[in-house]
C-alpha cells in the first residue's frame, strides 16, 4: 500500500496529527461516556447531582420515575465512573465523581446554550 495522498496536509503534518491523537483505548472510553450520557434522563441526573448530593427516592421523585428505573440509571453512570455512592445508616446519596464530571457537564449545557441563542 503506497503513501496516503492528502489533499491540503503534508505528510509531516499528517504524521504529527496522527502521533497525538489517543490512544484507541482511550477513544472508546469517550465513545462509551458520551453513549451513555445520550440518554436524557441521565442527563437530567446529572444536572440535578452537579446542585448536590441526593438519595435515589429523591432523584425518583425529582424526576417523576419509579426508583427501580432511577436505579438502573445511576448504576450505569456510576458503572462509568460518572458519579459516586455514600452511604449513610440505610440510605445511598449519590454525587458527581469528580470535577471532571461537572466540567463535562457544564460545557455540553453551555455549548447547547450558545447554539440555540445564534451563537
Amino acid at each position: 500500500m503506497g503513501a496516503a495522498m492528502y489533499h491540503a496536509l503534508t505528510e509531516k503534518e499528517a504524521k504529527k496529527l496522527l502521533k497525538k491523537m489517543p490512544a484507541p483505548e482511550a477513544v472508546a472510553r469517550l465513545a462509551e461516556t458520551f453513549r451513555v450520557l445520550s440518554d436524557p434522563t441521565r442527563v437530567k441526573i446529572l444536572y440535578l447531582l452537579s446542585q448536590g448530593e441526593l438519595c435515589v427516592h429523591d432523584l425518583a421523585e425529582l424526576l417523576g420515575i419509579s426508583q427501580p428505573a432511577a436505579s438502573h440509571h445511576l448504576r450505569i453512570l456510576r458503572m462509568q465512573g460518572l458519579v459516586k455512592t455514600r452511604r449513610e445508616g440505610k440510605s445511598i446519596y449519590y454525587s458527581l465523581d469528580d470535577e471532571h464530571v461537572v466540567e463535562l457537564f457544564r460545557c455540553g449545557y453551555d455549548h447547547v446554550l450558545h447554539k440555540e441563542t445564534g451563537g
